[in-house]
């Protein structure tokens, strides 16, 4: 069903379509000229635009442009009299209407027809928006490698709540998997064919996160010059999934719960309410116990959240999984580099096996992925990451990131170039900023002390 707005300077028209598209479900309002119709448009996102094309001072074709100008993914329908009807015809010739519809006794019932296909080429391209930008290929439970009874446990979870229709939070350490685990939920459930849409809450600051996740109206803020569909809209019928939960702010918190609680968003700057079916898939690796008790996260959040907890184990749990691991990643590599390494050398595997994996399968994928852009031969021989102990840095005078410290007062090392020194410093705080946020950069730019904007234009400047 749809969110449609029906222009018209007859008002008995206007009765008429709202009592009849009523009772198919839409959701109507109605207007009586083409200057009311251009106010609601900026107020508010309609699926479907219904407009008459002669009406006094604002047109429907005045009213057709300035919908394609700022509400570009509404379908216009016009509605036309006989003196007007080469002017609907050339208006779908140009693409800007979708549709057409001559006044006549059946103008109802065609007007419900074209209605019912512009609100399927609005959800095929809300769907394919979403498999646009969501990547990466749709994943299965066939992607999630592993095959200890960890591992199987795990599995055998996903196919139980696919099923349902029930809010899931994933825990977990930072590189376990857990998004994996979202979409492996998603491509299981009756959902699978619509959209799976992804989002990185620890990624944007508050405002931003507002209009990403529900949308916003044009005029809303400075640089919105026209209207905008949120990810849950983009997300309807499908899964969203929130990825890093925990680093909302309290006030994105409470505007999450009021979605959760009303299955409804309105845009930023908007006044009406879009309906919306989505699934929520959450995922955090914090503790959001303690983060309750410490009144940072809201209770009633995390209890509309966890209704179906889920914990994705460490690599260092499920150590028998890391030779079906190796494998996967040197399949994964090695033809991309063009390389013919058939497998990992056994004393290699062996100490991979031995580590504790702090980063778990994502610092595990990189070492592997290191080792086949620098091995030569078929068998793959691999370094463990490196852990030098801070004592021997601060013994040698090294600061974090390997940048030599300068002592006041002290002898200037030969053939310092200060802009270096100095990037050199800047570039390993945002590295150890970033590890110790675990890649959150709204955290990382609040370790540094530094505006969130301060920290983008950094990171773009040192390329990371």
């Amino acid at each position: 069903m749809g969110n449609i707005l029906v222009c018209d300077d007859e008002r008995s028209i206007c009765e008429m379509l709202d009592i009849a598209l009523r009772r198919e479900g839409h959701k109507v309002e109605t207007v009586n000229s083409g200057e009311a119709a251009k106010k609601k448009l900026e107020g508010a996102l309609y699926d479907v635009v219904v407009t008459d094309i002669k009406m006094p001072n604002t047109n429907g074709i005045e009213v057709l442009r300035y919908a394609h100008q700022v509400s570009p993914d509404s379908a216009v329908i016009l509605i036309t009299a006989v003196d007007d009807y080469e002017a609907a015809v050339q208006a779908v010739k140009a693409g800007g209407a979708t549709d057409y519809i001559r006044k006549s006794p059946g103008l109802v019932d065609e007007i419900k027809i074209a209605i019912n296909r512009a609100l399927e080429k609005v959800v095929l391209s809300r769907q394919n928006f979403a498999f646009k930008r969501d990547a990466a290929t749709r994943n299965s439970l066939d992607n999630i490698v592993g095959a200890s009874p960890a591992m199987e446990k795990l599995k055998q979870t996903v196919r139980t709540v696919a099923s349902t229709q029930s809010t899931v939070l994933i825990y977990g350490e930072s590189g376990t998997g857990k998004e994996l685990v979202a979409r492996a939920v998603h491509v299981c459930s009756p959902r699978a064919a619509e959209p799976f849409v992804s989002i990185n809450c620890g990624a944007f600051p508050e405002t931003l996160l507002e209009s990403e996740l529900f949308g916003y109206v044009k005029g809303a803020f400075t640089g919105a010059n026209q209207n905008k569909r949120g990810l849950f809209e983009v997300a309807d019928q499908g899964t969203i999934f929130l990825d890093e939960i925990s680093e909302m702010t309290l006030t994105m918190q409470v505007k999450l719960l009021r979605v959760l609680q009303e299955r409804s968003v309105r845009p930023v700057g908007g006044t009406n309410e879009i309906a919306i079916d989505v699934r929520v898939i959450a995922a955090t690796n914090r503790d959001l116990d303690k983060q309750v008790a410490e009144e940072t996260f809201r209770e009633d959040l995390y209890y509309r959240l966890s209704v179906i907890p889920v914990l994705v184990p460490p690599l260092r749990d499920r150590r028998e999984d890391i030779p079906l691991l190796v494998n996967h990643f040197l399949k994964k590599y090695a033809p991309a580099a063009g390389k013919s390494i058939l497998r990992a050398n056994p004393r290699s595997l062996e100490a991979l096996c031995g580590y504790d994996w702090p980063g778990n399968v994502r610092q595990l994928e990189n070492t592997i992925e290191r080792a086949v852009a620098l091995e030569a031969g078929e068998e793959l021989r691999v370094e463990l990451p490196a852990e030098r102990p801070k004592a021997r840095a601060a013994a040698a005078g090294v600061g974090a990131g390997g940048v030599v410290t300068i002592s006041p007062g002290s002898a200037l090392p030969e053939g310092l170039d200060m802009e270096k020194y100095v990037a050199d410093i800047e570039r390993s705080l945002l590295l150890s900023a970033l590890a110790q946020s675990n890649g959150v950069q709204t955290r990382a730019a609040d370790l540094l002390k530094i505006s969130y904007r301060s920290f983008r234009h950094l990171m773009k400047k040192y390329e990371l």
